[in-house]
C-alpha cells in the first residue's frame, strides 16, 4: 500500500478506537448532573448512590479516553506535516482552545468530582460535576470546530511567501502542488472560522450521539442487574433515568439528522450524492432505504422511495439532488485543470468522487441503527407506561431487557459509521475544495515506518481496550456500594428531607 493509504489507515484506526470513549464521558457527564441534581432536590439517598456508582464508570472512560487520544496529535506532525504547515494557523488554534479552555476545565474539576465526596459541601460537589460535564461538551465543541472547518472552510485567506514577504492571495486562488511549500491558510475572521457553515449542525449531531452513548450504557447495565435480580432498587431507578435520557436524545437526534443532511446538501453535494448512491440527476430523486452501490454500472440497487431524498434535502420533491455524473461542475474542473478539453475533464471528474459504495454503506448503517435504537426506546417507554418494564415474569419483558443489555453497542456502531461516512465522503479532500489528502502527507515518512508504528499502536490499543473491559466488568460485578447511601451529618443538614 502507498504511504497515503497507510497514513490514512493508521489515523482512522487510532481515532476510531479513541472515539469509543469520549462519547461515553460526554453522555455520562450529563447523566451525572441529572442524578446529582435529583439527589440535591429530593434528598433521596438512592440518587446519591447512583451518582457515586456512575462517577466511577465515568472516571474509567475518561482515563482510557485520554490515553488513547494523545497519540493522534503527534500523528499530525509525523504523517501529516504538509497538512499541519498549511492549516496550522487555523487547526492549531482550535486544538489549543480545546486544550486550554476545555480539557483543563474538565480535568481540573475532575479531582473534586472523584475525591470530593464528603470533603466539600454537596452544592460545591454538584458545581464540580456540572463543570466536568460542561468541560466535556466544551472539548467536543473545539474538536468539531476543527473538523467542520475541514469540511466547510470559512473565515480564512491564503497567504504566499514571495521574496520573504507574505502576500494575500485572491479568494478564488487554486492551490497547486507547487504551492505547498509557500502557501498557507491563515485565520481572517476567528468567529467565522468557528461558526463555519457546518459547525452547529455537526456539533448538535455529535453531542446527541454522545448523549445516546452514555444513556444506553446506563440502560444496558441497569437492565443487566434487573435480569440478574441484583441491586434491584438501584437498577430500576437507573433504568428509568437512562431510558428517559435515551428517549430525549434519540428523538432530538432524528431532528438533528434532518438539519445535518440539509447542510450536507447545501455545502457538500458530492458527499450527499455518495451517501445516497446518486449518479444521475433526476427530479423526484428517490432515497434508497438499503442495498448497495453498483460502482461499475453507476447505479444503486435496493428499495427506493420516489422523491424522498429531494424532500429531505430541499423540502420539495420536484427539485433534484445533483448526481455524481454532474459533480464537480465544469467551472470547478476547468479552474483546476486549465487548457484541458471537455472530454478530458469528464474523465477527470471521477477522480474527485469519494468511494461511493463504502460511504453509502456507512451512512445507511448509521441511519438503520439510529432508527432501531429509537424503536427500542419507544418499546421500553411503552413497557414502562404499562407497568411491565420490571416484571421479569413476562417473556416479552425478559426479551426487551435482554435487548436493552446489548443496546449499548448501538450508539457506538452508529457514531463510528457516521464519522466514517463523513470523513470518507470528504475525499479526495482533506480540506474541502482546497487541499487534497494526497498532497498533505509528510515528505520524509516511509511506508515501513507507518506499518511498524501501526502494529505497535494496535498492540497498545488492544491492551488498553482489554484493560477497559476488564475494569468495567469488575465495576459492574461489584455494583454500587452500600456506603454510597451514607452521608456525613454536615451534608444531611443541607439536603432537603424526602417527601
Amino acid at each position: 500500500m502507498t504511504v497515503e493509504i497507510l497514513a490514512r489507515v493508521q489515523f482512522a484506526f487510532t481515532i476510531a478506537i479513541h472515539y469509543l470513549y469520549p462519547p461515553l464521558t460526554i453522555g455520562l457527564g450529563m447523566a451525572l448532573v441529572m442524578m446529582e441534581g435529583l439527589w440535591l432536590k429530593t434528598g433521596n439517598p438512592m440518587f446519591h448512590s447512583m451518582a457515586r456508582f456512575w462517577t466511577r464508570i465515568f472516571a474509567l472512560t475518561f482515563a482510557i479516553g485520554v490515553a488513547t487520544g494523545i497519540v493522534m496529535e503527534f500523528e499530525f506532525g509525523t504523517n501529516w506535516a504538509t497538512y499541519s504547515r498549511f492549516v496550522g494557523d487555523i487547526f492549531g488554534s482550535a486544538l489549543a482552545a480545546e486544550g486550554i479552555f476545555a480539557f483543563f476545565l474538565e480535568s481540573g474539576f475532575l479531582a473534586l468530582l472523584l475525591f470530593g465526596w464528603n470533603k466539600v459541601g454537596p452544592r460545591m460537589h454538584f458545581f464540580a460535576t456540572c463543570m466536568v460535564a460542561f468541560g466535556a461538551h466544551f472539548s467536543a465543541l473545539w474538536i468539531v470546530v476543527a473538523n467542520s472547518w475541514m469540511q466547510t472552510p470559512a473565515g480564512y485567506h491564503l497567504e504566499k511567501i514571495v521574496n520573504g514577504k507574505s502576500v494575500v492571495l485572491p479568494p478564488d486562488y487554486v492551490v497547486t502542488t507547487a504551492d505547498l511549500t509557500s502557501v498557507r491558510a491563515v485565520v481572517e475572521d476567528f468567529w467565522a472560522m468557528v461558526f463555519n457553515p457546518s459547525t452547529l449542525d455537526r456539533l448538535t449531531h455529535v453531542i446527541l450521539g454522545a448523549w445516546m452513548a452514555g444513556a444506553f450504557l446506563i440502560v444496558s447495565i441497569s437492565a443487566f442487574y434487573i435480569l440478574r435480580r441484583r441491586h434491584l432498587e438501584f437498577a430500576k431507578a437507573s433504568l428509568k433515568i437512562g431510558l428517559g435520557f435515551a428517549a430525549v436524545a434519540s428523538v432530538l437526534q432524528m431532528v438533528s439528522a434532518d438539519f445535518t443532511a440539509k447542510g450536507v446538501a447545501r455545502n457538500q453535494p458530492i458527499k450527499l450524492a455518495a451517501m445516497e448512491g446518486v449518479y444521475q440527476t433526476v427530479p423526484f430523486t428517490p432515497m434508497t432505504l438499503f442495498g448497495y452501490v453498483d460502482e461499475k454500472n453507476e447505479t444503486t440497487v435496493g428499495p427506493k422511495i420516489p422523491g424522498l431524498l429531494s424532500i429531505l434535502a430541499w423540502g420539495t420533491p420536484a427539485k433534484p439532488v445533483a448526481g455524481l455524473r454532474d459533480l464537480p461542475s465544469e467551472k470547478f474542473l476547468s479552474a483546476r485543470h486549465p487548457g484541458v478539453s471537455p472530454e478530458e475533464l469528464a474523465a477527470l471528474r471521477k477522480s474527485y468522487w469519494p468511494n461511493a459504495p463504502a460511504v453509502f454503506q456507512f451512512y445507511h448503517i448509521m441511519i438503520l441503527v439510529g432508527v432501531a435504537l429509537l424503536g427500542l426506546v419507544a418499546a421500553g417507554c411503552f413497557f414502562w407506561w404499562r407497568g411491565w418494564l420490571f416484571d421479569t415474569g413476562r417473556p416479552l419483558t425478559r426479551w426487551l431487557l435482554a435487548a436493552l443489555v446489548f443496546s449499548v453497542l448501538g450508539p457506538q456502531v452508529a457514531n463510528q459509521a457516521g464519522w466514517f461516512a463523513a470523513e470518507m465522503g470528504r475525499q479526495p479532500w482533506i480540506v474541502y475544495d482546497l487541499l487534497k489528502t494526497s498532497e498533505s502527507i509528510s515528505k520524509v515518512v516511509t511506508a515501513n515506518q507507518i506499518v511498524a508504528s501501526l502494529v505497535l499502536f494496535a498492540l497498545v490499543y488492544a491492551l488498553l481496550f482489554a484493560m477497559f473491559i476488564f475494569l468495567l466488568t469488575r465495576k459492574i460485578q461489584h455494583g454500587p456500594d452500600e456506603e454510597d447511601d451514607e452521608m456525613p451529618d454536615s451534608w444531611k443538614a443541607l439536603i432537603p428531607p424526602r417527601a
